[in-house]
């Protein structure tokens, strides 16, 4: 039983945690590297401004810029798509999982047919 509860306030840590954009992972890889952005959007094809807004925050990983992210350094675009989900999941918690728990009520019925079946 004293696992759960291990694992219980893990996840609580973890969810205190600051959410942690993927332009803040991609600006990590590039400084190992010694790139710019301007270098980097350059080696990707895609206009300089669409990498400095995920550097900075401010504009998601769609699927173009996963794959083109994943063949620069030999990733998987799940990866850096997951880093995107992953935020996204958490800011919408932070901003909107209480309001969510009280409009919506869990369908348990449905739940434990499949459970059971």
């Amino acid at each position: 039983m004293w696992r759960s509860s291990i694992i219980i306030e893990r996840n609580r840590a973890m969810n205190d945690m600051r959410p942690i954009h993927p332009g803040e992972v991609l600006k990590d890889e590039l400084a190992e590297i010694g790139m710019t952005a301007n270098a980097f959007a350059h080696a990707l094809h895609v206009p300089a401004n669409r990498i400095t807004a995920i550097l900075n925050g401010n504009r998601s990983i769609t699927a173009d810029t996963a794959l083109r992210i994943s063949r620069f350094f030999g990733t998987t675009p799940e990866f850096w798509l997951n880093l995107q989900t992953a935020y996204d999941l958490k800011i919408a918690r932070q901003t909107v999982g209480n309001k969510v728990e009280q409009e919506v009520r869990t369908f348990l019925p449905t739940m434990s047919r499949l459970l059971h079946a």
